[in-house]
């Protein structure tokens, strides 16, 4: 469904239909007010609700017509999905569609929060220092927004356990909003029942995880809360305290940090795996089990696939 059945310019047509019952909410703005959504339904009302200078902001690197808002300015984040925006690829097999008017879409580059862009050099600095120096490697593991594949993370923390007792691994385990995936991992991995555990503190766990960009950190720390922006909040500064990002390849696929992928969920996702390992800053996409653990074995044990660059030698 994620794939194909997002794909088809007939399920973007029932949901611009929709998208008008949210149009009461803007019309009392000013028109030419510039505008920018991050889901096209947003996008979708403000069309419908006569604004003039839409920006909808596309997340995925795998072409939709559910990401179209027709009259908006379309920014992706990729070069390799324009042509298949700008075709309308595959979102109506049974015609040849028009393509997208010349100006509709643009490429903008990756959408990254603020914090992490402006601290970039200085993050990666002390990232490198710690690959140098031997100090023990940083991984966070993020659970998604529908809380699936608690096996797997399961196997992961298992593979890690040794160099986390050994002190040459350090996890942060962040669970968003689900508190029944902690208990889970709890029973799978008996060790995390002793880890430190922020739950609905999000003062706490911030300063955690400022404390943790330029000082120390240890063992196994998780996180939970309920409120959502916490939880997202929190992953971003994490994200700056790791040395590897250990995701499906949605939207994090795109942020600046190392990441290892593990299998993604949705069939739209697959292309953010390919680009981020094109781009050189994340693996390919992992299958689970014994390729998962074997890629988590190299990025501990081998430092060439966290160094600042891979030259070529002439």
């Amino acid at each position: 469904m994620n794939s194909e059945g997002f794909r088809k310019l007939s399920y973007n047509c029932s949901d611009q239909a929709s998208a008008e019952l949210m149009a009461n909410l803007l019309r009392n703005l000013p028109k030419d007010l510039p505008y920018v959504a991050t889901h096209v339904w947003p996008a979708q009302a403000a069309i419908h609700a006569g604004f003039t200078k839409v920006i909808n902001a596309i997340p995925d690197n795998w072409p939709m017509a559910l990401h179209l808002a027709q009259g908006a300015t379309h920014t992706i984040q990729t070069r390799s999905s324009w042509l298949g925006y700008k075709a309308l690829r595959g979102m109506d097999k049974t015609r040849t569609l028009k393509p997208m008017p010349a100006g509709e879409i643009v490429y903008t580059g990756h959408y990254i929060d603020h914090e992490l862009v402006s601290n970039l050099e200085a993050d990666t600095a002390l990232r490198v220092e710690r690959v140098q120096s031997g100090k023990a490697k940083r991984y966070l593991l993020t659970v998604g927004g529908v809380g699936a594949q608690q096996a797997l993370f399961a196997s992961i923390i298992q593979a890690l356990l040794p160099d986390i007792r050994a002190g040459k691994a350090v996890l942060f385990i962040n669970v968003g909003d689900h508190r029944n995936v902690w208990e889970s991992l709890k029973k799978a991995a008996p060790e995390l029942a002793s880890a430190q555990f922020f739950l609905n503190d999000y003062p706490k766990a911030r300063a955690f995880a400022e404390a943790a960009m330029t000082g120390e950190a240890k063992g196994i720390v998780g996180f939970c809360h309920e409120d959502i922006f916490a939880a997202v909040c929190i992953t971003n500064l994490l994200m700056r305290a790791s040395d590897v990002l250990v995701t499906k390849p949605s939207e994090l696929a795109f942020y600046p940090i190392p990441k290892l992928f593990i299998q993604h969920v949705g069939g739209h996702e697959i292309w953010g795996a390919i680009h981020s390992a094109e781009v050189g800053d994340g693996t390919y996409e992992v299958a689970p089990g014994r390729e998962t653990t074997d890629t988590l074995r190299l990025l501990q044990t081998e430092p060439e696939l966290l160094s600042v660059s891979r030259k070529v030698r002439t």
